[in-house]
């Protein structure tokens, strides 16, 4: 089409999209005429909707129907499902509900769900649960994110709030003040694809060359090449994999041992950094950790770290740390490394230099917006007070009653009888798959919210049919992006799904709450309820929003920039009296008394370097450490099975990128099908041979539908979290440490050979 802007809008978290539809169906996704970078994974819709993954109708697994809750367990994601009307499906839920309350008390619901489903403000799966079982006296939920959990608990004892991980300095700031941007775990164009609530205009490729132009120098730190767009022309050092906290040290020990660190930044805006400066010299252990003691574990050469440290003191540096990097064993450690790095530099607070987490990440770190607060569906009291960290989930499961530590406190997982997800796949998120299966088998009833047949559903009792954001209207109203969309409906929902408004909403009426859970608004009125309530909070911090009806009318409309670039933590720095940080000693803590009180030993009072549980500096010569990262293709598990996820894969299989050294001491060649393996569990994926990643490492981006046939424990489709430790960060963070792994390669044989 030669002109689109007469097309319906729609959004989602990676971007926003004319739709053209034809005949009841989605041909195709068109990019929304402000994005100058729009990101492809939309297409992914086109031929799905109606597909045969498409779930039309309420299903009950045929034994949870014949024999009631707790029935056959451990046939879930293995037996058929046998179709139910509406209203059954209702009735089974509702009296499943009275039944567990009953019985076992509101904490024995685990609702952890987790978000990503929509970018509507409306039509939020989580937001929507949550509400509804609040109005039932509660559950048990998950705290923090799989992103980086770790970063989310260290930043608030480091900075005094994790509100910093979304706060960095803005691109603007950086084009015009930054020399050096050392980005640690790169600076991923794929990730910044994506953004949490919607994107309108996709902005961090186009920031990343303004900034190039401007003359910013870039530095990857990253087994891969990629992870740093190839225009910025990075120099590129590949440390071992999950080794950043020891290159950090050692980089830290350059700018103390060569008189290079701001000591007037460090006395006033900081706490502890004696106790760390000790910990440096090897005063306290007898171990300098010396640009040489860096060099030995990160297999980088000692001249190599030391020529960088003096290139950071040299001008003005921003350090980058990347979420990822949280997501390995003592992930806390990177965050509040890369922190004492900036405070040693003396940049915290200035034009274009200090510490950003997550450049990269997504498309909303370093974006210049406005931030007013917007009005989200609310959600009212849950009287629960059990929860989970987010990624403990087969510890719960399995462990009903046992203690476990988080944060500086003992709590006690509770007794799951019943797990409801809406929005969100933990047979993509989880790590080691193949014990949470086992443990999936426990509860009595599992309830699924989806709109098509991942292996979540599959591994469902109950699945209620939902629609997508195609199929319904709301409105793309976030915080933490400047521009708002009105999505329209493109299509009709297929076969007989629901809106998760509806399915609550009928559910609720057979427990008599349907009046409390809809407050007597229609879908449309709340969505209008939403806006106003957003447009006046926004009045108050002096940002104009359009009517309503004049939004609707014209699709979408942009919140102007700032017109000062932001920094953070600007404010501290101009006067750290007025402004302190919210943590006991008011500064940045290099040491942190609270949690030396703690008593942890894998996450003591100040930054260190522990030896990861699993990495190539205690690997055998068979094993390579793999890096499983986010996809370019989806948003993770969502559209995998869509023709752009698809169109990636190598005879049907996922690709996983090997440094040809290490290919052929295997006696593998390009895109041989190889089988990934360890003692958690195996996948097949087809090898795709490259110089751009390290010797010794292995990469499989996370997102294939989980595909574990029979009683084995091989993924056909090649979903590397059936391979990854399901071991926390530390007793601090409790976080996932996916990029801790390590794994085997071989060719899988003529029985796997590309379709």
């Amino acid at each position: 089409m030669s002109d689109t802007r007469d097309l319906p809008l729609t959004s989602f978290h990676w971007g926003t999209y004319r739709v053209e539809a034809r005949d009841g169906d989605v041909v195709a996704l068109h990019p929304f005429e402000e994005d100058p970078d729009p990101s492809p994974i939309g297409q992914g819709y086109v031929g799905v909707l109606n597909g045969p993954d498409r779930i039309t109708a309420p299903m009950v697994r045929k034994s949870w129907l014949e024999g009631g809750p707790g029935t056959a367990g451990a046939l879930r994601g293995k037996e058929d499902f046998v179709e139910v009307s509406w209203d059954e499906a209702e009735r089974l839920v509702a009296k499943e509900l009275r039944r567990v309350i009953d019985a076992h008390g509101n904490e024995s619901i685990f609702a952890g769900s987790y978000g990503w489903a929509s970018a509507g403000r409306f039509h939020h799966a989580q937001g929507h649960l949550k509400r509804f079982l609040n109005l039932l006296g509660g559950f048990t939920k998950s705290v923090n994110t799989y992103s980086l959990a770790a970063g989310e608990v260290i930043l608030p004892h480091v900075l005094g709030g994790a509100e910093f991980i979304y706060g960095a300095t803005s691109w603007q700031s950086i084009i015009s003040d930054c020399d050096l941007m050392v980005a640690f775990g790169g600076l991923p164009l794929k990730n910044a694809a994506i953004g949490q609530g919607g994107v309108g205009a996709h902005r961090t490729g186009p920031a990343l060359l303004e900034a190039k132009a401007a003359g910013v120098d870039f530095i990857n730190i990253s087994p891969l090449k990629s992870d740093v767009p190839e225009a910025l022309e990075a120099d590129w050092l590949a440390p071992r994999p999950s080794t950043d906290a020891a290159l950090m040290i050692g980089l830290a020990h350059v700018l103390l041992n060569e008189d290079l660190a701001d000591r007037a930044f460090l006395d006033r805006y900081t706490a502890g950094f004696d106790q760390f400066a000790a910990y440096l010299t090897g005063a306290r252990d007898g171990v300098a950790k010396t640009a040489e003691w860096a060099a030995d574990i990160c297999d980088l050469p000692a001249d190599t770290i030391r020529t960088l440290a003096r290139r950071m003191a040299k001008g003005r540096t921003m350090i980058s740390v990347a979420w990822a990097l949280t997501r390995q064993d003592h992930g806390e450690q990177p965050f509040w490394l890369g922190t004492v790095l900036a405070a040693m530099l003396g940049q915290i607070g200035l034009p274009g230099g200090g510490i950003g987490f997550g450049y990269g990440a997504t498309n909303t770190v370093g974006l210049e917006r406005a931030s007013p607060r917007f009005q989200a569906l609310p959600q009212g009291h849950n009287k629960v007070t059990t929860f989970i960290p987010v990624a403990r989930i087969t510890d719960l499961l399995e462990n009903p009653g046992g203690p476990f530590e988080y944060n500086g406190k003992t709590y006690t997982y509770p007794d799951t009888r019943l797990v409801w997800w809406a929005g969100g796949n933990p047979f993509h998120h989880h790590q080691d798959l193949n014990r949470l299966r086992r443990a999936w088998a426990r509860p009595e009833t599992v309830i699924v919210n989806d709109w098509c047949w991942n292996a979540l559903a599959q591994h469902a009792d109950i699945v209620l049919p939902c629609t997508t954001p195609l199929e319904r209207e709301d409105i793309n109203l976030s915080p933490r992006d400047p521009y708002l969309v009105m999505m329209d409906q493109a299509v009709a929902p297929a076969g007989q799904a629901r809106d998760d408004y509806d399915i609550f909403r009928g559910i609720a009426q057979h427990l008599g709450i349907e009046e409390k859970y809809t407050e007597g608004r229609e879908a449309g009125e709340w969505i209008r309820w939403l806006y106003d309530a957003s447009r006046q909070s926004a009045a108050r911090a002096e940002v104009e929003l359009p009517p309503f009806d004049e939004l609707r009318t014209k699709g979408w409309h942009k919140l102007p920039a700032p017109e000062t670039p932001h920094v953070m933590l600007e404010d501290f720095r101009a006067d750290p009296e007025t402004h302190k940080l919210r943590t006991p000693s008011g500064k940045i803590e290099i040491f942190s008394e609270r949690i030396a009180g703690f008593g942890y030993h894998d996450c003591p009072g100040h930054p260190i370097w522990i030896d990861p549980a699993e990495w190539l500096g205690s690997a055998k010569n068979s094993q390579l450490h793999l890096i499983s990262n986010q996809p370019k293709n989806k948003l993770h598990s969502q559209l995998d099975h869509g023709r752009f996820s698809q169109a990636d894969r190598i005879g049907g299989y996922e690709p996983a990128l090997i440094h040809p050294t290490d290919a052929a001491a295997r006696g593998i060649r390009q895109h041989d099908i190889i089988r990934v393996f360890n003692s958690r569990g195996a996948c097949l994926c087809a090898a795709v041979l490259s110089d751009d990643i390290r010797q010794g490492v292995i990469q499989i981006s996370t997102g294939a539908w989980l595909d574990v046939r029979d009683d084995t424990d091989l993924c056909q489709q090649g979903n590397p979290n059936v391979l990854c430790l399901d071991k926390a960060t530390s007793k601090l963070g409790q976080g996932p440490i996916a990029h801790s792994c390590l794994v085997e390669i071989e060719p899988a044989g003529s029985d796997h050979s590309p379709e």
